[in-house]
């Protein structure tokens, strides 16, 4: 099982992967923690790195589960996947649920840190469907369109199972 997860901060992708990767004993790996800089907020590492960090992890795990809105990243790893699941729940329930967010202690150092970007996310959430940049609906769109093997989108969270 090699899963690989993609769609709007807020979608409920790493919901989904955590739940995914402890029911079928797989490795998880949420792409924000190889893309930003560790206790930097939103500084990102040369995407050299990232694309390395990312091809270590496909191949030193057998089963995995892979999760982010990066979609540059996700059409990298495609090739690896035996299931892409595409997630768009919509602009309100992505701002719901990132207002409902707990403490992420792998992004941010403390909860009021987190907290003080909510609004900055929620801002680039609500640009999900008007941009065209790897992280847009637009481009969303198109991986999952183009992907020829096996492939699931979802506007609401599935159960894990």
């Amino acid at each position: 099982m090699r899963i690989l997860i993609f769609g709007n901060s807020g979608s409920g992708k790493s919901t989904l992967a955590k739940a995914l990767a402890a029911r079928h004993g797989c490795a998880h790996l949420d792409m924000d923690t190889i893309v930003w800089e560790p206790g930097r907020i939103a500084e990102a590492r040369p995407m050299d790195a990232v694309r390395a960090d990312l091809d270590a992890f496909l191949a030193q795990h057998a089963s995995w589960v892979v999760e982010g809105c990066y979609g540059d990243l996700v059409e990298h790893a495609a090739h690896a996947c035996t299931e892409l699941i595409f997630l768009h729940p919509g602009c309100e329930a992505c701002l719901a649920n990132n207002r409902r967010r707990p403490w992420e202690p792998h992004k941010y150092a403390t909860p009021e840190q987190q907290d003080a970007m909510l609004e900055s996310l929620q801002t680039w959430v609500r640009g999900y469907y008007e941009r065209d940049d790897a992280w847009s609906y637009a481009a969303h769109r198109r991986l999952f369109d183009a992907h020829a093997g096996d492939k699931t989108e979802y506007t609401t969270l599935p159960s894990p199972d």
